[in-house]
């Protein structure tokens, strides 16, 4: 445009500023209001946890029951079961991105017709389960523009481990379990989010069999015997009917850590969890341990 008037060309260029300024206003206030839905309770306690701004989290009622903490906020929409989550409820209210784990992926192809799908691992074969819960913080904190919120949560978990470190009893070996039903458990170990938090602790882990990628081994009660000086570290909730049942087993109450009285009930902690539920562990673990070695 040379030999042109700039005075001429000022409409113009007064014009293209306010499209532009227009246009970034609308950029901004989409990333300002971006919603994110999650059929996966670990990676949803994570983006509660950071803040992350969350339009769905399926089945509410049992996250709370399982996972306990963060607590959902209300406003956050019930997205149906995890297996089975409502497309309908869903796509009237399309999020930004539905995000899920390697284990949901055959929802892919139902849950992309109603807005984009993003997967994040944990748990991975051969991964370093405390790294991978980071790793995953920082991603889901870039994700959702929450990346100072994502680097506070590790440094906070960090510092937490460390403290508690020092401030737990010593104690004999922990079999960390969940009942199935009446005569049979998942017993925590490599892999696990309960041993990432015994290795934080430097905490004994007296389970030393295989386990699979989840970090646990489905074992009979009768298992338990084999560790008679192990202290046995029960996680709530109990299936409907069990504790009544293991009243009157004779199987659960000759258990060397039953009858010696090396047994402790901690609340629900989700034992897929990231995070959030690690601390959570932690803290229910070391106050139940001070509490038993102080008798």
């Amino acid at each position: 445009m040379l030999g042109t008037d700039p005075m001429r060309c000022f409409p113009q260029l007064l014009t293209l500023a306010r499209h532009s300024l227009l246009a970034a206003g609308l950029l901004l206030s989409t990333a300002s209001h971006a919603q994110w839905a999650t059929i996966d309770w670990t990676i949803a306690e994570t983006l509660l946890a950071i803040n992350a701004p969350v339009s769905g989290i399926a089945q509410q009622p049992a996250y709370h029951d399982w996972v306990g903490e963060p607590r959902i906020p209300e406003g956050v929409m019930d997205i149906g079961l995890r297996t089975q989550p409502n497309f309908e409820l869903m796509a009237q209210s399309p999020p930004e991105q539905t995000l899920l784990s390697p284990m949901f992926t055959g929802l892919i192809p139902r849950l992309e017709k109603i807005a984009p799908v993003g997967t994040f691992a944990l748990y991975s074969p051969g991964a370093d389960t405390w790294q991978e819960m980071q790793s995953l913080t920082r991603q889901l904190g870039e994700l959702t523009d929450r990346n100072a919120e994502a680097e506070a949560l590790i440094k906070s978990t960090q510092q937490l481990m460390a403290e508690l470190r020092h401030q737990r009893s010593d104690t004999t070996p922990l079999l960390m379990v969940q009942f199935m039903d009446a005569r049979h458990v998942r017993v925590f170990g490599e892999n696990s989010l309960y041993n990432a938090v015994l290795e934080q602790l430097e905490l004994p882990n007296a389970w030393d069999q295989p386990t699979n990628a989840w970090g646990f081994s489905l074992a009979g009660i009768e298992a338990l015997a084999r560790y008679p000086d192990a202290t046995l570290v029960v996680v709530d909730p109990l299936p409907a009917g069990v504790e009544e049942q293991l009243e009157g087993s004779g199987l659960w109450q000759h258990l060397p850590s039953v009858q010696n009285g090396h047994l402790l009930h901690l609340p629900p902690v989700w034992s897929f969890g990231a995070l959030p539920s690690a601390q959570r562990f932690a803290r229910e673990l070391t106050t139940a341990l001070n509490a038993h070695f102080a008798e």
